[in-house]
């Protein structure tokens, strides 16, 4: 009886363990491929007039303060509308991407915040299954602002970004309207877009900017199109190193067509030398949204704060941000406070090219790069970056 029940007892026990190791084994699978088309909010349908309105909106230096810088200086299609450099340099710069520098005895301070890439930020928001909704879509690595139309004009208010020193954070959306309103051409652009005698408002603003944002997507990357039945599409590294993002545990931040939870977490990034002091970002614990991994090709350099230049890079600070020494680790951010999920993450390794190829693979070069040869306000397109 004695050996009946330790048998018992010890096949239980290994079938518990067993149903342990397959849970633990179990992985997230890889997300669907990217929606070929955007989804507008009902208050903000997408048309035509809306989005050439918000192009030249985008590129016109009008909205600054001084200006002198435009949306578009900080969200290049060069770049894949983003920087090519690690934090930004807002109103007084000159030049783009990596050689922009400030101007002589500017007394702005660098954007502490590296630029993201705007290309498929129609989709920001999007769930595991692709699901996603326009009007509360998080916005900024600190999600401070929800759906588009709300983001677009907290660049004007930025001292750093657009507003500079030329008017209070409370008036800038008001002086830039009343800019707005004295250009006729904008008037005009402005009715067509939204009708009414006075068209040109705050809210028309935002609208305009965020129409055109929508319509910067890319879609159609080799992931994209090997996930809608292209077995093709992708190389076998590529495939490769899919299986080993969702071995590893990339996957559990990283999922859904946008490969991001749109959650925030605490990574441990160190903080950039170039910036005066530390960012705790979200609810000043050094919480981050989980950055997107689409266009990663096109939108170096990573993270936060800009601060590792290639992949390989991301991929060495992950391997060791875990360990005890936590030589890569943010000072003020100790190992127990690391997201749970950072610590899970197993076997990372800066040397792994299939996993550095299906990155890539998440990349699509078919975006719209198009800027307009001029602005009504007659102000140099894209701001001072030549």
């Amino acid at each position: 009886m004695g050996r009946t029940l330790t048998g018992v007892l010890i096949a239980g026990a290994t079938l518990a363990l067993l149903l342990y190791l397959a849970a633990e084994a179990k992985t997230q699978e890889i997300g669907p491929p990217l929606p070929q088309a955007a989804s507008a909010p009902g208050d903000n349908p997408t048309t035509p007039a809306k989005v050439a309105l918000g192009r030249l909106l985008f590129w016109d230096p009008v909205l600054s303060g001084p200006e002198d810088v435009a949306c578009g200086t900080c969200h290049h299609p060069r770049f894949g509308y983003a920087e090519n450099r690690d934090v930004s340099i807002g109103v007084s710069g000159v030049g783009l991407g990596h050689r922009r520098r400030f101007a002589p005895e500017s007394p702005i301070p660098l954007v502490k915040r590296n630029s993201q890439t705007i290309l498929n930020v129609a989709f920001s928001g999007s769930d595991e299954e692709g699901r996603y909704e326009p009007s509360t879509a998080p916005m900024f690595w600190d999600m401070r602002v929800r759906s588009l139309e709300s983001q677009a004009l907290e660049p004007l208010k930025a001292l750093e970004e657009m507003r500079g020193s030329t008017y209070p954070e409370e008036r800038a959306v008001d002086a830039v309207v009343a800019r707005l309103n004295a250009i006729p051409e904008y008037q005009r652009l402005f009715a067509a877009a939204f009708g009414g005698e006075r068209a040109v408002t705050a809210e028309s603003l935002s609208r305009a900017l965020a129409a055109f944002q929508r319509s910067l997507t890319a879609a159609d990357a080799p992931f994209d199109r090997y996930m809608r039945g292209d077995r093709d599409a992708m190389t076998a590294a590529q495939e490769r190193g899919m299986r080993r993002f969702e071995r590893v545990g990339c996957v559990k931040c990283h999922n859904g067509p946008m490969f991001s939870d749109y959650k925030l977490h605490v990574l441990g990034v160190p903080d950039n030398p170039v910036l005066p002091a530390s960012d705790q970002g979200a609810e000043n614990r050094y919480a981050f949204r989980t950055a997107p991994l689409r266009n990663l090709v096109f939108t170096a350099p990573y993270m936060h704060n800009g601060l590792f230049a290639t992949l390989e890079d991301v991929l060495d600070f992950y391997d060791d941000v875990d360990s005890r020494r936590g030589n890569d680790r943010n000072a003020n951010v100790s190992r127990e406070q690391l997201d749970p999920l950072v610590r899970q993450l197993r076997g990372v390794d800066d040397d792994d090219e299939d996993l550095i190829a299906f990155l890539e693979a998440l990349s699509d070069d078919s975006f719209d790069r198009t800027i307009p040869p001029r602005v009504p306000s007659g102000l140099a397109v894209g701001g001072r970056i030549e």
